[in-house]
């Protein structure tokens, strides 16, 4: 049998596997990448539908960018994922996103330590007329899960996130141990923007965030 340790994290205590065979990176990202995909189209066949089409919202994006209402966590190895699908973009936009993830965090005053979950701020990765940024690479969970439901009994029970972001936690603690933890969105992002810049890791290498 496996021995086990008990370790806290924003969702709770969970089990871990001390002695389970770490991950590179890139399979990481790779089994990450399956596990959301598999996500959106459970979430989409099952309780979408029951919801408000975004389409014909009309304040939409309104759930993004509500500094009342958002406070989206991620983890390291999900910063990866978004960064390196902002990547992709052309760098004048990419520069403007940057900026963007740096005014948040200033302007509500985010950081990585105290109860970082009481923080609430506007997505700096959400962009008008074309929606978030990463919604097809990277969308953190919270807003795989989200949908604006008329009735409260049609929502996603908390139990059907809880058990991805565990899942999560795991790829996390077997490709980087205990270096990682929940943070802010933007939090995570500009860390991992800047470690991929000063490596000159990411594909536009020298931008500044």
């Amino acid at each position: 049998m496996r021995r086990q340790d008990a370790t806290t994290t924003a969702t709770g205590t969970v089990a871990i596997q001390t002695n389970m065979k770490p991950l590179t990176k890139t399979k990481a990202l790779a089994k990450l990448k399956k596990m959301k995909t598999n996500y959106q189209r459970f979430v989409r066949d099952e309780y979408e539908h029951k919801a408000k089409d975004c389409l014909t919202c009309e304040v939409q994006g309104i759930c993004c960018t509500d500094a009342h209402f958002v406070n989206v966590h991620i983890t390291r190895l999900e910063a990866v994922a978004i960064t390196k699908a902002l990547e992709k973009l052309d760098r004048a936009t990419l520069e403007i996103v940057y900026q963007r993830v740096s005014e948040t965090i200033e302007k509500y005053d985010l950081n990585d330590s105290g109860d970082t979950l009481e923080k609430k701020f506007a997505c700096p990765l959400f962009e008008k007329g074309t929606g978030c940024l990463v919604h097809k690479e990277g969308k953190p969970l919270p807003c795989i899960t989200h949908a604006c439901y008329e009735n409260k009994e049609d929502l996603p029970p908390n139990t059907v996130q809880l058990k991805r972001e565990s899942a999560v936690e795991l790829l996390n603690t077997r490709t980087f141990g205990n270096a990682w933890n929940w943070l802010p969105l933007p939090v995570w992002i500009r860390k991992i923007a800047t470690e991929r810049t000063e490596n000159t890791e990411g594909l536009k290498s020298g931008l500044k965030i």
